[in-house]
């Protein structure tokens, strides 16, 4: 048994001036709310859900980008709202969003 149920992978990779990526999309703050989202819901923790950065996870263009193990389910994402929603439909009732998988 795994020690955390699911994972949440944002990347927060940062590019040469003028080169897309990630942190030019805002995904450090977003993943930064999301891990405090996350935690107010009681959701973090052993046997639960643990936020995690990770480097270029190779699709740039598609970003900003998380994938959530151990699904392997990938979503772009814009605000707030969105990480709301995969928080309580993906995390908590178990069905991935489909307007937001890439």
């Amino acid at each position: 048994m795994s020690y955390y149920h699911q994972h949440l992978f944002f990347c927060v990779n940062q590019r040469d001036e003028g080169v897309s990526c990630c942190a030019n999309l805002g995904a450090q703050a977003l993943r930064d709310y999301a891990k405090s989202r996350i935690k107010e819901l009681g959701l973090s923790g052993e046997g639960k859900v643990r936020i995690n950065m990770a480097g270029c996870l190779g699709r740039c263009d598609e970003g900003p980008v998380l994938v959530v193990y151990p699904e392997e389910t990938w979503y772009t994402y814009l605000d707030k709202e969105d990480i709301d929603e995969i928080i309580e439909q993906h995390i908590q009732q178990g069905k991935p969003v489909e307007r937001l998988r890439i």
